[in-house]
């Protein structure tokens, strides 16, 4: 477990950030599930991490959603496997994973304007529409 993560060039995840904790598993075990604490609940001190900006932490932040502990923490869990140690590496890489995916910059949304050609289908669309909703009221009868 002393081992640090590194997810990019200059960003890593030290080992003083990362704590592992072994529970028992739901799910499928056979005679082992009462026995064996194969769940791996793997804790990151998103303090911690190194070459991470204040933007990408907060990125961070929002990616992670329930998986945030009140502490600040990430809480990322794994049961898969009825394997300690590949539950502890499936955590790892989800941690790798998700500070990866914080790091990437969202595109910034340019406004566009419809085009001449598009506004004017527009309007012919609604004056369809309005055409065949009209045929569709009764007829008054002209007295």
């Amino acid at each position: 477990m002393a081992d640090p993560i590194p997810v990019a060039p200059g960003v890593t995840i030290p080992a003083s950030a990362l704590e592992a904790r072994q529970v028992r598993a739901s799910g499928p075990g056979g005679q082992n599930v009462n026995k064996v604490a194969s769940r791996v609940e793997l804790l990151v001190d998103v303090a911690q991490i190194e070459g991470l900006d204040s933007a990408a932490r907060f990125r961070l932040y929002a990616l992670a959603g329930r998986r945030r502990a009140a502490d600040g923490r990430l809480r990322l869990v794994a049961q898969e496997s009825r394997d300690r140690h590949r539950n502890l590496e499936t955590a790892r890489e989800r941690a790798r994973d998700l500070v990866g995916r914080a790091l990437r910059v969202p595109a910034a949304r340019r406004p566009t304007r419809p085009s001449r050609g598009a506004r004017e289908a527009r309007l012919r669309e609604k004056e369809r529409e309005g055409r065949l909703k009209a045929a569709r009221r009764p007829v008054e009868a002209d007295e």
